[in-house]
């Protein structure tokens, strides 16, 4: 009996352990390092659902906003890596150590990297009685008035700036401006008139284009789009330098273990293939990125080469904060 009951107890104290090895045994977190009501925030929700039905657990959103993405990057570099702390993040990620003398994490790094996983193009909008009535006319009136003309900026380093920095950059005229904590937000205020411009993803503005609640300019994509197709490309305008696409792309911390990666990436490829998850992409002007880059090395390559892509736009703009 003594026996029997030896082996029956070790049985017992053994199942917790193995029970707990089942990844994922509890919710995750996946954090987005920019503000509710943003591009960015309905594309990491878009992509936590569909991470919770290939992983058959939760996976809740938390936006941790700040810096231009900073802040939400680096608690999710300092989290606890045993894969119940994610992050997700766009081509801001590739300028962040451009952008700040003291970073306390780096983007190369310090994460695991589990894959990439949609793009989408930008629009210049504007506030609905700003008076330029087409791209010349922005272009004209900002040469003529660049001393009180605004652009929001959801943060240094965000998609907003680095697509407000081309865009002046492409007109040769120094604007000012206005910092916010994300997109939403930035928004709101344009939309109030307390800013002129912002350069932003039709993921969330394409109803506000459509309804003459925001005007819209330029779209940064080769083709024109379904959603707001009376908006002309860079190309049709002669700025094919604007023409910039955003990437979003899946993050683990540092030292996270091969077999839960391993996990995640298999989830995250299962995401990317699903076309019912493409098609609701679609309709915000946003697209999934073919298979093959959906791996950690393609991750790897590509946040690399654009960080070496937006080194010298940043250098020649003399932009970089403490």
């Amino acid at each position: 009996m003594r026996r029997i009951a030896a082996l029956l107890f070790a049985v017992l104290a053994a199942f917790p352990a193995a029970a707990e090895d089942v990844y994922p045994s509890h919710p995750i977190t996946l954090i987005t390092p920019y503000a509710p009501g943003g591009a960015s925030d309905f594309l990491t929700r878009t992509l936590a659902e569909g991470l919770r039905s290939k992983l058959n657990q939760t996976v809740l959103v938390q936006n941790i906003g700040g810096a231009g993405g900073a802040v939400g990057s680096m608690q999710a570099a300092r989290a606890k890596p045993d894969g119940y702390t994610l992050l997700t993040n766009h081509i801001g990620m590739s300028t962040i150590p451009l952008l700040y003398k003291k970073l306390n994490f780096d983007p190369l790094a310090s994460y695991e990297f589990i894959g990439l996983f949609a793009e989408a193009p930008m629009v210049i909008l504007a506030r609905k009685d700003f008076a330029p009535k087409d791209f010349a006319e922005l272009v004209a009136y900002a040469k003529a008035n660049k001393e009180k003309m605004t652009v929001a900026s959801a943060g240094m380093g965000s998609a907003t700036h680095l697509c407000a920095m081309l865009f002046q950059e492409a007109i040769g005229v120094p604007l000012t401006t206005v910092q916010y904590k994300g997109a939403g937000p930035a928004v709101i205020d344009l939309r109030g008139g307390q800013v002129d411009l912002i350069c932003d993803l039709p993921t969330t503005n394409s109803g506000l284009i459509r309804s003459g609640e925001l005007k819209a300019y330029v779209l940064t994509a080769p083709q024109r789009m379904a959603t707001v197709p009376d908006v002309p490309t860079a190309n049709e305008v002669g700025m094919p330098s604007l023409d910039i696409g955003v990437w979003f792309a899946l993050y683990a911390p540092l030292g996270t273990p091969k077999p839960i990666l391993e996990v995640l990436n298999k989830a995250l490829r299962e995401v990317v293939a699903d076309k019912a998850v493409g098609a609701q992409l679609e309709k915000i002007e946003t697209y999934l990125l073919p298979l093959d880059q959906a791996t950690p090395e393609a991750h790897r390559k590509k946040l690399a080469s654009q960080i070496e892509l937006w080194r010298p736009i940043i250098e020649k703009a003399g932009i970089q904060a403490e």
